[in-house]
Formats: structure tokens, C-alpha cells, sequence
């Protein structure tokens, strides 16, 4: 189970160069957050920072009532067991085996036999799909598998909190929906809390839920995701779009005068692509801390972009969601539909029953196919 992360008035800055100041949010208990922002807006160091390895010029962490920039070093070390991380490029040691690398917070941190530890390595081995590949060195795979080593290793000492820097750094858009389809997997067994840090707009897309993004040396927007996907903001708005056109310069921000002859020549950073439907686990299960789609936006009465929550065959969600938890729903025993194929029982969103037809057992068609993907 995951624990709450409250930032309240960071600041981190090296010499004289801010990096950002005096970030706050809040990175709910089993929740997926996504950090975004342009090249350079101290995303990773902001990742550093979250877990001790660097120290803030001003602020507070507090996880549990724990200020984490003002543990002793014994505290700090006892606090950042709840912690795995995933580098970006996996920070495996070469000189040994895949096997060796994931067991070594085991043989590190903790007193337990070989055989205990062959037991946990080989169960997040087979969680990640590396099973057959456990006396490999690093340099004999591809990055893709040496993305899901690190993963497994951050795993091993089941943590609470998950932080992954740029998974998808250096895979091709394939191997990156595979991977992003493998943390939402892994957030629904372990229910611990993840924050990603990424430029993949895709990933901040249908992943998480909730987004922020750093910029301009500040966080401009955190909160669940239909809110960032949603908002009028021109750097959220450029960002998704993948444009040129909006405060976001080749090196840093635009000056005024750049901007001013953009809107003189009427452009500007484009409409809001539609909010795809959010990915779900691989079985179809409902992750705990899943929000219906829609729900956030009719709560605060947002009209959100046309096309939006619509998946790859024309299903719209906010309609087919009461459906699909329903679906999901097991019936009281009492109540229960008789077995077999003439029971009649509850569809999926599919036309199927549950898991009649999907590998892994969930009910086929789920927003997982959701367009963006």
C-alpha cells in the first residue's frame, strides 16, 4: 500500500541558478502521478530531491510526519527503504547478472536466506517477463529488458513509493506502451504510490491520474488528469501539441517580443487534442484509485475537448463505464448467475462476459484499447 507525499514550498537551486521555486503538491497514497516539462526544467532533479540523494535550499517532504530534508542521516536511510526507483537507463551493474543485480537490495538491506531471496527475485523476475533471462549479463540485452531489470530491482523490497526517471528514455513507441501497460499492471498489484517523470506525451496521456508540469523555474499546473488535459494554459496547451508555437523556446522560455509576433501572425498553440480513455490493468481489473471517466470534469463543470473518452472502435466511456463496473461487479451469492454459456450473465462493454475473451482473464475492450495508446 502506498503513502502520501506532501511538498510543501520547495525551492532547490545550484549557485546562483534556480532550479524551481517553491513547488507544492501533493502525490496521493496508490495513486500514478506524471511530471512533465521541457528539456531542462530540473525534472529529474526534482526526483533527486523527492528521495534525500539531493537537499532542498528551502521547503519540506513530508511523508508519514516525517520532514524528510531534516532526518538525521540514520533516519534518511531508514525512510528511503520505502523507496524504488528506476533510472533511466536501469543503473544495472554490468559485471553481473540480471539475477544478481535484482537480488542485490536483498543481499543489501536485509538478513534473508538464498532461498528466500531466490523466491522474491524469481517472483518480480516472472512479474516484469524476464523469466529465462536470469544469467544474462546487461550488455546481452536490449534496453527494454534492461528498463524491466530495474524495475524488478526496485521492486524486490516491495516499497511504498515508486519513482521512475523517463522509462521510456531510448525505447521505441512500441516497447514503450508495452512498458506503460506494465506500471499500470504493477500499480494495481502493488497499489503503491508512483510518480514518472517523462516527455512522453502519450504516457502522461492515458497513463496516470494525475499530471504536473514544471516551468518557467515553477510548477504551473498539478492535478488529476482530466484537469491538466483539459486546460486553456498556452504552455499546457503547446506541450500536448507538440508545437512550436507558445512560451516554450528552443533553449528556455520566449521573450515578450517573440510572443507578440507569434499573436500578430495569429499563431498560437493549438486546440486541445481529446482525453483518451485512461489505461487499465491487464486483466480489466479497476485499479483502487480509478476515477470514471468524465468525473473530474462534470464535478467542476469542464467542457472537455470534442472527441474525448472515445476508444479505438467508437465506444464512448463516459457512457460505457457504469456498464463496465457493473460488469465487474461479482454478483451476491444468492444471486449468483448459473454457470455456463447459457446463463445470460452481465456483458462486458465487449459483449462478452467477464473475461470471455481477453488473455489474462478481464473483460475485452476496456478503455486499456483506448485511442493513444
Amino acid at each position: 500500500m502506498g503513502v502520501e507525499i506532501r511538498v510543501e514550498g520547495l525551492t532547490k537551486a545550484f549557485g546562483r541558478q534556480v532550479i524551481w521555486d517553491d513547488v507544492s503538491l501533493t502525490l496521493p497514497a496508490g495513486e500514478i502521478s506524471v511530471l512533465l516539462g521541457p528539456s531542462g526544467t530540473g525534472k529529474s532533479v526534482f526526483l533527486k530531491t523527492l528521495v534525500g540523494l539531493l537537499r532542498p535550499e528551502r521547503g519540506h517532504i513530508w511523508i508519514g510526519d516525517r520532514d524528510l530534508p531534516r532526518l538525521s542521516e540514520h533516519l534518511l536511510y531508514e525512510t528511503r527503504k520505502l523507496f524504488g526507483v528506476l533510472f533511466q537507463d536501469g543503473a544495472l551493474f554490468g559485471s553481473m547478472s540480471l539475477y544478481d543485480n535484482i537480488a542485490f537490495p536483498l543481499r543489501e538491506h536485509t538478513k534473508k536466506s538464498e532461498a528466500e531471496i531466490k523466491r522474491i527475485v524469481m517472483e518480480k523476475m516472472e512479474m516484469v517477463g524476464l523469466i529465462g533471462a536470469e544469467r544474462k549479463l546487461p550488455g546481452e540485452i536490449s534496453g527494454g529488458m534492461r528498463k524491466r531489470a530495474g524495475l524488478a530491482r526496485a521492486l524486490v523490497l516491495e516499497p511504498e513509493i515508486i519513482l521512475f526517471d523517463e522509462p521510456d528514455s531510448g525505447l521505441d513507441p512500441v516497447r514503450t506502451a508495452y512498458l506503460n501497460q506494465l506500471i499500470v499492471d504493477l500499480n494495481a498489484e502493488t497499489e503503491a504510490t508512483f510518480l514518472i517523470v517523462t516527455h512522453d506525451v502519450n504516457t502522461a496521456r492515458t497513463v496516470p491520474d494525475n499530471i504536473g508540469l514544471l516551468f518557467r523555474r515553477e510548477l504551473v499546473m498539478f492535478g488529476p488528469r482530466e484537469m491538466l488535459l483539459s486546460s486553456d494554459e498556452p504552455v499546457v496547451r503547446q506541450f500536448l501539441n507538440a508545437r512550436k508555437h507558445g512560451p516554450i523556446g528552443m533553449s528556455e522560455e520566449k521573450d515578450i517580443s517573440e510572443l507578440e509576433a507569434e499573436a500578430e501572425l495569429g499563431h498560437d498553440p493549438g486546440r486541445l487534442p481529446p482525453i483518451p480513455p485512461q489505461l487499465m490493468p491487464s486483466d480489466g481489473r479497476i485499479r483502487r484509485t480509478q476515477q470514471p471517466p468524465g468525473a473530474w470534469l462534470r464535478a467542476h463543470g469542464v467542457t472537455p475537448p470534442p472527441g474525448s473518452f472515445i476508444d479505438d472502435v467508437g465506444r464512448n466511456w463516459v457512457d460505457e463505464w457504469p456498464r463496465y463496473v457493473a460488469a465487474m461487479t461479482p454478483a451476491p451469492v444468492a444471486d449468483a448467475w448459473p454457470a455456463g454459456p447459457a446463463s445470460g450473465g452481465p456483458a462486458s462493454p465487449g459483449g462478452s462476459s467477464p473475461g470471455g475473451s481477453r488473455p489474462g482473464g478481464g473483460p475485452p475492450g476496456g478503455p486499456a484499447g483506448g485511442r493513444g495508446r
